[in-house]
């Protein structure tokens, strides 16, 4: 049985990718960004290799110190190289190195992680040789969850379900609503039943699981009406060990 793997950033990425060069003025990055509606643009030099992003944070540093009152350009020691960016013209000099940067064969949730750290919200995506590929978004690694209900249902199926469980007590039922999954039947083993809840959720497009595998039904007490302890436990004097 082939197992999927999961989305990698190469399947969502942006191909088609607007960068500079080390001497793009500050003009023509306000221009390519505006044209382009993108929020940051790599810097690129010889053979197309990423060596930093000029961000809109790193345009507004400019306009920021522009009008700040002297006295409070040198309050605090951190302000001194976001005061040295305010007064430069060229990418090279705007921009923030050593770029962050993604490889197109990371997984999405590889990205996605990357970019909470580094608090952006595209990363360009490189070769291992540092060149320039393309560019990821947030609204990218996002399209995974566009994916048909049933496709994810069939990939719990056969992927997750099927191979944990080949010989299940009764029928396991895998629904798929708007990505969030619900999983229900009778199992012979659940200590199995957390990973199915952890794979599930590593499933491209999933939003939410719902896990209600149950174990080998009780079996039915003969007489009701009498005391459990009295079943279980031998009545005083019949095999009893002294």
């Amino acid at each position: 049985m082939h197992h999927r793997p999961p989305h990698l950033v190469s399947d969502v990425m942006t191909r088609r990718v607007v960068a500079l060069g080390r001497t793009a003025t500050y003009k023509d990055i306000v221009k390519a960004m505006r044209q382009w509606n993108v929020s940051a643009l790599p810097v690129l030099e010889e053979e197309n290799r990423v060596i930093g992003v000029v961000s809109e944070a790193d345009l507004l540093r400019k306009q920021e110190f522009r009008d700040a009152d002297p006295d409070d350009r040198y309050a605090r020691l951190e302000q001194l190289a976001n005061l040295a960016k305010a007064g430069t013209v060229t990418a090279e000099e705007l921009m923030t190195a050593p770029a962050v940067t993604v490889t197109a064969n990371a997984t999405l949730g590889q990205a996605a992680r990357t970019m909470a750290r580094a608090k952006v919200k595209r990363l360009p995506v490189v070769s291992d040789e540092d060149t320039l590929l393309g560019v990821v978004s947030r609204s990218d690694l996002l399209k995974v969850f566009l994916r048909d209900d049933e496709d994810i249902a069939e990939e719990i199926r056969l992927e997750i379900v099927a191979r944990l469980f080949p010989a299940p007590l009764e029928p396991i039922r895998v629904e798929v609503r708007d990505g969030v999954v619900k999983v229900t039947g009778r199992v012979r083993d659940t200590t199995l039943v957390p990973i199915v809840t952890r794979l599930v959720r590593g499933v491209d497009g999933v939003v939410d699981v719902d896990c209600a595998l149950l174990g080998p039904p009780r079996l039915p007490n003969l007489d009701p009406d009498l005391p459990v302890d009295d079943v279980t436990r031998p009545p005083w004097g019949a095999g009893s060990i002294t």
